[in-house]
């Protein structure tokens, strides 16, 4: 052993030195190394940090920078989140999404554009004036139906969930306990 590797390291290393820092790891511990100012020092750490990903070899786990439009990621060439200004899609961040697809400024990510859906028409309503369905010839009659999705930002927006048309009833009298 170099006299200036020691084997009494601490956090995790195997081998380290005074001025470098971890040389190599404990068994599944990842090898990093940080940049303090002009210098690099080694350290073993149980998963790799935000920026870096992790991949096993035989001798040592080694932690290797994510792209430089990735915050996080899986390999260096899959992308889980993107850094500020890009959109995420199939692992790689874009500054653009694809045709067909949107941006999601909440998410950060690039999503299918989701049309409105609106159910069928309710029933037409009896036909009715001021609240009455009896003393009148002429009234209005009205059905409703519900949004059953929402759009995203770009896809088409929903109709309307409600509608009325005149209607003509054979007049009736109203009975004399009951007003309706």
């Amino acid at each position: 052993v170099h006299p200036n590797v020691s084997q009494g390291c601490q956090g995790g290393c195997a081998t380290c030195s005074d001025y470098n820092g971890c040389l190599s790891c404990k068994p599944r511990l990842f090898f990093v190394l940080e940049r303090i100012g002009m210098k690099q020092i080694g350290v073993c750490l149980s998963s790799c940090p935000s920026g870096y990903y992790g991949t096993r070899y035989p001798d040592i786990n080694k932690c290797a920078k994510c792209k430089a439009d990735c915050e996080t990621c899986f390999t260096r060439n899959f992308c889980t989140k993107c850094k500020s200004g890009f959109y995420l899609y199939s692992g790689k961040c874009l500054e653009k999404c694809p045709e067909g697809l949107e941006a999601n400024n909440h998410t950060m990510e690039c999503t299918s554009i989701v049309h409105c859906e609106a159910s069928e028409w309710s029933p037409w309503s009896p036909c009715t004036k001021r609240g009455k369905t009896c003393g009148f010839r002429k009234g209005n009659e009205v059905r409703f139906r519900e949004i059953v999705q929402h759009p995203s930002a770009r896809g088409n927006p929903c109709p309307a969930t409600s509608e009325s048309r005149k209607c003509i009833v054979q007049r009736k009298k109203c009975q004399k306990e009951g007003n309706g």
